[in-house]
Formats: C-alpha cells, sequence, structure tokens
C-alpha cells in the first residue's frame, strides 16, 4: 500500500504564494510518477502539474508561467509551487501517484483558499 500526506495548503491573498508538498511512502515501486490535481466546489477533479515517468513534467493550461512542480527523489517528495494565485484556483488540492507496476494512489487533499 502507498500512502500520500499533502500539506502547505491554506489561505492566500490574491497575487500570493503557496508551496504545496506532498511525502509518498509505502511500497511503490521503482518507477512511478507524481502529480497535483484539484477540485473546486462543485466541479469535476482536473490535473494541474504532473510528472511523466520519463520525468518530463505537464501543466494545465490554467497553470503554465505561474505553478511549478518539483520533487526530491530521495525523499520521494514532489512539490508544487504556486505563484501569482487567482480566486479560480481555489480548491483541493491532491496528491496522485502513478505506480508504473501498480494502481493509482491518492492523498486525502489539501484545501487552498485564495480571497482577500
Amino acid at each position: 500500500q502507498v500512502q500520500l500526506v499533502e500539506s502547505g495548503g491554506g489561505l492566500v491573498q490574491p497575487g500570493g504564494s503557496l508551496r504545496l508538498t506532498c511525502a509518498a511512502s509505502g511500497a511503490m515501486s521503482r518507477r512511478y510518477a507524481m502529480a497535483w490535481h484539484r477540485q473546486a466546489p462543485g466541479k469535476q477533479r482536473e490535473p494541474v502539474a504532473s510528472f511523466t515517468y520519463s520525468g518530463n513534467t505537464n501543466y494545465a493550461d490554467s497553470a503554465k508561467g505561474r505553478f511549478t512542480i518539483s520533487r526530491d527523489n530521495a525523499k520521494n517528495t514532489v512539490y508544487l509551487q504556486m505563484n501569482s494565485l487567482k480566486p479560480d484556483d481555489t480548491a483541493v488540492y491532491y496528491c496522485a501517484l502513478n505506480d508504473y507496476y501498480g494502481g493509482t494512489y491518492w492523498g486525502r487533499g489539501t484545501q487552498v483558499t485564495v480571497s482577500s
């Protein structure tokens, strides 16, 4: 089993920044890719930023130029640096781990609220 724990969410004013952290632990294989998704009230969960299995990054159009995904492989940790936050970024942010040899695992999420 794989456990994912997100942290770093909170309340921030428009234009502000937050850094989310997701730490993975448990029985994942050596080949996995981690990603961030979000779900706003009344909307479906959507991808925000991700790593591919080869280490490349992908971003949703809404995240390009403002968000940066990074990782520390030694710590099995992925980060999401979010800058220039907007009220539309308000959502629960979820970390996901896609194991090449196993399933997809999800964290419980961390709330990000962008409001003045």
